[in-house]
């Protein structure tokens, strides 16, 4: 049996609440996107450790602070995906003081490769506080690591459903842009589904190679997002209520190892693109430039539309 040597490997895990009554919040701190501040650590004067998980003990995951989701995700949860989640030590272990999730390409329940989705769902869940997850991403063609929270009132009694229940992206990267780290935030008002998401990506070198720190200080007046204690993003609550910010109420901690097979789509959506863009700009005149310029541009997203393909075959058939 052949898998994918696509493995998100975490050594440390811990969550840290301010001792003291919090202080009144600062101004919102704009960050520019292109320049991250120089490194720092979060500034609250007192911080006590209240859960951790430094996976000292080999074998499966702590069960009395990690609970799995199993399945596809088809009852409401999944995201289109290409595996089928598991709680088999194969996709989801502690070896050698780490946290391993690993993909592998297998069938199970109709997908062709199976990961692992911990969550922290029923066992635990917090409001506000700072929390540092250290791990090394893994390489590899559709791969899809995230490490993000969801609020519990997203199902049970007093559901709201998503986004309305909000999500916080602590850290995603797609195997598809190497280096690529993006932070979100969704509400009902902020969602990809309507463009309107918090979402800032940046790019950091041996992201695959070599383990960092993902990290945010969560309060009730902002969000700030970090990398190795540099500040890049953060989401200021401007007071338009639970719809805009509902990040005021317990959240829960979610890691996966995603895995998906998109470039054909990708193809068909620049395709789409160009000939709306086409469509649109015949009613100009003199726009020749315009259209070479789209000709060309479509040309290179197929190039690399290929490659990236033949990258994920390579992938699949040699390791």
């Amino acid at each position: 049996m052949r898998f994918l040597p696509l493995c998100m490997i975490l050594t440390v895990l811990s969550l840290s609440f301010c001792a003291q009554k919090e202080a009144p919040s600062p101004a919102p701190v704009v960050v520019t996107p292109t320049t991250p501040t120089t490194p720092t650590t979060p500034t609250d004067t007192a911080k006590k450790l209240v859960w951790s998980d430094e996976f000292d003990k080999a074998g499966l995951p702590d069960s009395t602070k990690w609970a799995y989701n199993i399945g596809t995700g088809t009852n409401g949860w999944g995201n289109n995906e290409s595996e089928y989640y598991t709680k088999d030590s194969t996709n989801a272990r502690i070896e050698n003081g780490n946290l391993v999730i690993e993909a592998r390409k297998e069938s199970r329940g109709g997908k062709n490769y199976t990961s692992a989705r911990l969550i922290t769902q029923g066992k635990v869940s917090w409001t506000y506080g700072r929390f540092e997850i250290r791990a090394k991403l893994p390489k590899g063609v559709g791969s899809w690591p995230a490490i993000w929270m969801l609020g519990t009132n997203i199902e049970g009694a007093g559901a709201v459903g998503w986004p309305a229940c909000g999500e916080i992206d602590i850290m995603e990267h797609t195997g598809k842009e190497l280096g690529a780290i993006s932070f979100s935030a969704h509400s009902k008002l902020l969602n990809w589904t309507l463009g309107t998401q918090k979402t800032y990506k940046t790019y950091i070198d041996g992201v695959t190679d070599t383990f960092h720190v993902y990290s945010i200080d969560w309060t009730k007046d902002m969000i700030k997002f970090y990398v190795d204690g540099v500040l890049y993003y953060n989401v200021p609550n401007d007071g338009r209520g639970v719809d805009y910010y509902p990040f005021v109420a317990p959240q829960f901690l979610i890691l996966n190892l995603a895995y998906l097979k998109i470039y054909l789509i990708f193809f068909c959506i620049k395709l789409l693109d160009l000939l709306v863009k086409m469509y649109f700009l015949k009613y100009i005149n003199n726009l020749s430039l315009y259209f070479l310029t789209l000709f060309l541009t479509f040309l290179t997203n197929c190039f690399k539309a290929f490659l990236t393909t033949l990258l994920n075959l390579i992938n699949l058939i040699f390791f």
